[in-house]
């Protein structure tokens, strides 16, 4: 009997933005956010770990940071590419913007099920994120890249793992890739779906996710 062959995954957080590097939100892809110079570089030292993998498929939200971030990395490659709007950063509304601290004083006071002003909820977010993994999940690529946020990335990747602590203890730099076969991400589009669904969870609980904790 062969062994199973398992999709590849290969998640990354965007390159360094200019909105990283004042600390401040920008949830709003209308509003252009470009790569800075450094980030600029991230993202071909990115390419450059993956010049030796075949990629089927590039996904990436519609922020600028994280199509610019695959343009630069995959420069040269016939890969197509996916806008998916599930995987965009969390919708701040009258946060976007602002510092960074200013949404997470906002934070403190409430739950993960309560909206933003004119924005949504964490937990609105990590559904999204559930339902985008299962969109990616029905298609038969069998190795995508996804350029995504901060937030997105580090919920995925603390639901995926079964065991407790988030990968590397939760350290999710710019364009540094994370693998996951295609079971890791069907566990994480169940645990979100779970996470979003949980009670009033406290905000500093180990395994509350921490949606939109820094700027893209």
């Amino acid at each position: 009997m062969s062994a199973e062959v398992l999709r590849l995954f290969v998640l990354a957080r965007h390159a360094e933005s200019t909105a990283n590097t004042i600390h401040a939100l920008s949830s709003d892809p209308a509003r252009p956010v470009a790569l800075t110079a450094r980030g600029r570089a991230q993202a071909h030292a990115l390419g450059a770990q993956l010049a030796n993998v075949h990629i089927d498929l590039a996904v990436g939200t519609r922020f600028q940071r994280t199509q610019e971030t695959i343009g630069i990395a995959l420069r040269g490659r016939r890969v197509p590419v996916l806008i998916e709007p599930g995987l965009d950063e969390l919708r701040a509304g009258d946060f976007d913007g602002a510092p960074i601290k200013t949404f997470w004083s906002w934070r403190r006071q409430h739950t993960m099920s309560d909206r933003l002003p004119h924005g949504e909820s964490p937990d609105d977010a990590l559904r999204r994120y559930a339902s985008a993994l299962r969109g990616l999940l029905a298609r038969t690529e069998p190795v995508t890249l996804v350029v995504l946020h901060e937030s997105a990335l580090r919920n995925i990747a603390l639901a995926a793992d079964a065991d407790g602590p988030p990968v590397l203890g939760g350290a999710f730099g710019n364009a540094i890739p994370f693998l996951f076969d295609e079971h890791a991400l069907t566990r994480a589009a169940t645990s979100l779906d779970a996470m979003a669904a949980s009670a009033q969870r406290s905000p500093d609980s180990r395994r509350t996710a921490r949606t939109g904790q820094a700027a893209g």
